[in-house]
């Protein structure tokens, strides 16, 4: 009776001559790892220094280069999905006490999201800055990310915090 070799060398090789995945290169100025000789893409930066995106990263440095004091991802913020508690954490929380949350893609479960939170804590100030506000929420939909806040009462800017929200008093509550 033949044994089937074949495949299981077959197996053994794809697993063995398999590159080891290389660091992708891009047009940040930010030094190589020490044994590396690729630059560090906007996302490892990111990582690296404890964001989740690099429009995130982009607002924290626009934050520190105006002086202005924030928290990143430190307060949690109790509310309930239907039968089931969640906790919301949000990106940044300014002095005055406004929400910032960054958006590159706005998906339906962030959407239902915010909805519960707000309506939950309607005394909270969530506000968004969108990579691209003019996006669509979905292919079939004509609605975009900004039609989508205006609807549901969600202050909103494009690419970076505006001056003006840094400047607005805090509200009591």
């Amino acid at each position: 009776m033949p044994v089937p070799t074949a495949s299981v060398k077959k197996r053994a090789s794809r697993r063995t001559t398999r590159q080891p995945k290389t660091i992708p290169r891009s047009r940040t100025r930010v030094p190589a790892l020490k044994n590396s000789k690729a630059p560090l893409s906007s996302r490892q930066v990111a990582l690296k220094y404890g964001f989740r995106s690099g429009l995130e990263e982009k607002i924290a440095g626009n934050l520190t280069l105006k002086g202005v004091g924030y928290t990143y991802e430190e307060q949690k913020i109790q509310y309930i999905t239907p039968a089931k508690p969640h906790t919301y954490t949000p990106d940044f929380v300014l002095e005055n006490g406004i929400i910032v949350e960054s958006k590159g893609r706005f998906e339906t479960a962030d959407r239902q999201k915010h909805l519960l939170v707000k309506s939950q804590h309607p005394h909270l100030d969530i506000r968004f800055v969108f990579s691209n506000s003019k996006a669509k929420i979905n292919k079939r939909s004509t609605t975009t990310y900004a039609d989508w806040c205006a609807k549901n009462g969600f202050i909103f800017a494009d690419k970076d915090i505006p001056d003006a929200w840094l400047h607005e008093p805090k509200k009591s509550q």
